[in-house]
């Protein structure tokens, strides 16, 4: 920016009179601030480094009196939010480590080194704790498949996520995605990844030490990536392809080379304190590692590596060049730590040091270049608390009947339309890019409700999973709020573990706007509490906001990702049914409720309404009685309801297991309803037939209603309702459906 506007950087006066921080993201207010914390008037690459540690992506100013409301302690977190990842422990002196971010704006214009850089940047957030990363994972939306921008942006986020994961060699497990117009022109790119640690490596980023040497790791700055923080904190526009430059270039060779060197670095229990340089470059690392520690930092930049010739301090600070990090050791131990680099062939540079004056001072060829409190950077930022309104679009939806609809009588060729849905459909043509066996640890791959990976030396297991129905969310963020984190608990019992707790990626347009920051306080609202009733704390996450087109805001999206704990790899389930004459039950309670259903959406052309209820007691008391079933031995396949209902569950673990079945619904509703309504604290078992009865004893004796359906049974799957048929269709024909969709819509 310096260099397109100026010969040479504006002066301060200048910089107040034209008002160039506006074009940064600065306010006329937080600029007054701005100069009341320096007492004079910011220079160019004061007002630039303001700018971009004050923007939401960094600062949360917008979402910050939100973010208080979720439980973020329990007795198994060590870590919860403010450092890289949140960390959980899991018992033997091991933990989990994981998080989940977004890339959307950079994706939008840039997908392939958008999303690409989006898994590079996560995967950095959990080797510096110090964890081995063993798996990601992704949630991604976008427009309907019929537009070929869409289909641009589809392919190339897809690439870019396989690119990047496959050369690293970081098994690419599980995720999701779905397709709706409110996404067409924004789509969301939120990338999660999860790592495993021993208890005493783990890190923080702090700068400990008054007079300790400060490290820059990795390849020399360039001048990609500037602004990327401020360009992830405001609307898409037409304007918005011209700024390309604030969108990072990955590098995964590189990013490899650097996490083993960093791995080896903090096994060698020199380290003090180590953080990626993410958002914000430079600038977020020191300012943060320096404020955490209670200390200042000064650096000097003519020590930074540098790609390019005649870079100016503003653009070394923002720049976001990728596959960076900074770290602080004792002096006694830099010509160990600079071994440990050069063998690894990474760039290690001495660029700073820790002081005690609380200040990050910036110096370029001898002269001081940047004077700044460390508090005022990352603790002073203004918090605001915006207007809420409710939206007229949800009071209109408290009106409709979503029952009105004409009964659909043809199931088995609605059963073939909503499975054709590219939101139902396989997602093989994505998973299948992805190397998602590299390391040997995969137990479940991409395509069941979770997926598992187990840990080296032990009998447990890890599963995890990607979940946020944005329809619901829209009709009703509160209950929206609640379901998405249901569903990835009910994901996380379903793959045979115990849910852990959750890192969350809450995507929402601008919070300017009254109806859209009403949505996030409610969303909000709802998935805290989800949390405090399953015990699922929140260790950490991520806030886009401004995520728009011309037709408004993306349908709001608040993804959740959980992980949860294997006990024993005996006690792994999978949606497959398994052999034939296995006993089919359904848990839980099926009432009439469409709204913001799939069913609704693709057969209907609607979404509307109130989106189903659910009482997050019941979904307790489904999820334990699960669990314990399956740690009994007495569960054969396990299955979540979401979208598509009964009729599409059924249709999956026949697909899976390649085999058919013959059930019989016992219903009060409508037979179109009974089969494709999604009523939430449902789920499919099959047990096998000697151990069907304890199964059912054991949870009535729970509480939990469970109906017998049916058994496996033959190549159909055949659908009764009150003895009459409803649907009788071909498996291979269901899996042909199923697994055409989306690579038709490609081709």
């Amino acid at each position: 920016m310096a260099q397109q506007l100026w010969a040479k950087e504006p002066t301060a006066e200048q910089i107040a009179e034209q008002q160039i921080y506006k074009q940064m993201g600065v306010s006329d207010s937080e600029y007054e601030l701005i100069c009341g914390f320096l007492g004079r008037k910011p220079n160019y690459t004061e007002i630039g480094v303001f700018s971009v540690m004050w923007s939401e992506h960094c600062a949360y100013k917008n979402s910050k009196p939100l973010l208080r409301r979720f439980p973020t302690s329990g007795p198994r977190v060590l870590m919860g939010p403010g450092e890289g990842a949140g960390i959980v422990d899991i018992g033997d002196n091991q933990a989990v480590v994981f998080k989940i971010e977004s890339h959307n704006h950079p994706s939008a214009v840039e997908p392939y080194q958008g999303a690409a850089t989006g898994v590079g940047g996560i995967i950095r957030d959990i080797f510096s704790m110090g964890a081995r990363p063993v798996a990601i994972l992704n949630s991604l939306r976008f427009g309907k498949l019929e537009s070929d921008r869409v289909k641009y942006l589809f392919e190339n986020v897809v690439s870019g996520i396989a690119g990047y994961g496959n050369c690293i060699g970081i098994p690419t497990v599980g995720g999701e995605v779905m397709f709706d117009d409110s996404y067409d022109g924004n789509p969301l790119v939120n990338a999660m990844c999860v790592g495993i640690i021993d208890h005493d490596k783990i890190q923080r980023g702090v700068a400990k030490g008054v007079g300790n040497p400060v490290f820059y790791v990795g390849p020399p700055t360039d001048r990609d990536g500037i602004h990327g923080a401020t360009f992830a904190s405001e609307e898409l526009t037409e304007e918005s392809e011209a700024k390309r430059t604030a969108v990072q270039v990955g590098d995964p060779f590189m990013e490899k080379l650097v996490m083993e060197a960093c791995l080896e670095l903090i096994n060698s229990g020199i380290v003090l304190g180590i953080q990626d340089m993410g958002a914000a470059g430079l600038t977020c690392s020191s300012a943060e590692m320096a404020s955490k520690a209670g200390n200042g930092l000064e650096l000097y930049l003519d020590q930074v590596p540098q790609r390019e010739q005649g870079m100016t301090p503003y653009e070394m600070m923002l720049s976001e060049s990728q596959e960076r990090m900074l770290f602080v050791v004792e002096p006694q131990h830099e010509a160990q730590a600079q071994e440990i680099f050069d063998r690894w062939g990474v760039i290690c540079a001495k660029v700073g040091k820790v002081t005690d004056d609380g200040r990050l001072k910036l110096f370029h060829h001898g002269e001081v270049v940047g004077d700044m409190p460390v508090t005022a950077l990352v603790d002073e930022c203004p918090v605001y608390y915006k207007t809420s309104a409710v939206p007229a679009y949800y009071e209109q939806n408290a009106g409709i009947n979503t029952l009105r609809y004409e009964e659909v009588t043809d199931l088995g060729a609605a059963l073939k339309k909503v499975l054709g849905s590219p939101n139902v459909a396989s997602k093989a043509w994505v998973y299948n890019q992805y190397d998602h066996m590299v390391r040997t640890s995969t137990a479940v791959r991409p395509g069941s409700d979770a997926a598992v990976v187990t840990i080296h030396g032990t009998r447990k297991g890890l599963a995890m999973t990607t979940d946020c129905n944005g329809r619901f969310v829209y009709l009703d963020p509160e209950v929206g709020g609640q379901i998405a984190v249901s569903e990835a608990a009910r994901n996380i019992v379903c793959s045979g573990a115990e849910p852990l707790a959750i890192t969350d990626n809450l995507n929402f347009g601008s919070p300017e706007k009254p109806d859209i920051f009403w949505q996030m306080e409610k969303a909000v609202d709802g998935m805290a509490e989800a949390c405090r009733t399953l015990s699922t704390p929140v260790i950490g996450g991520n806030v886009s906001l401004y995520n728009e087109n011309a037709q408004g805001a993306i349908y709001p999206t608040p993804v959740v990702g959980m992980v949860g704990l294997v006990h024993d790899i005996d006690h792994i389930t999978t949606q497959a049914f398994k052999q034939e004459g296995d006993v089919i039950i359904l848990l839980g309670e099926t009432k009439a409720e469409l709204g913001g259903s799939e069913f609704q959406s693709v057969v209907h052309g609607v979404t509307e309404g109130r989106p189903p209820q659910i009482d997050l007691d019941v979904e307790k008391k489904l999820l334990s009685s699960v669990l314990e079933a399956i740690q009994a031995g007495l569960v054969q396949s396990a299955h979540d309801l979401s979208e598509g209902g009964l009729a599409v569950a059924l249709a999956e673990s026949c697909i899976s297991g390649g085999l058919g079945a013959q059930v019989n619904v016992v219903t009060d509703l409508r037979s179109d309803i009974a089969l494709f309504s999604e009523s939430q604290s449902r789920i499919l078992l099959s047990a096998a037939p000697d151990k069907a009865a304890q199964l059912q004893e054991m949870l009535v004796n729970n509480g939990v209603p469970a109906a017998v359906l049916g058994k496996v049974q033959g190549t159909d799957l055949v659908v009764n309702v009150n003895g009459q048929r409803a649907v009788s269709e071909s498996v291979n024909e269901l899996k042909r459906v199923w697994e055409d969709a989306i690579p038709c819509l490609m081709n």
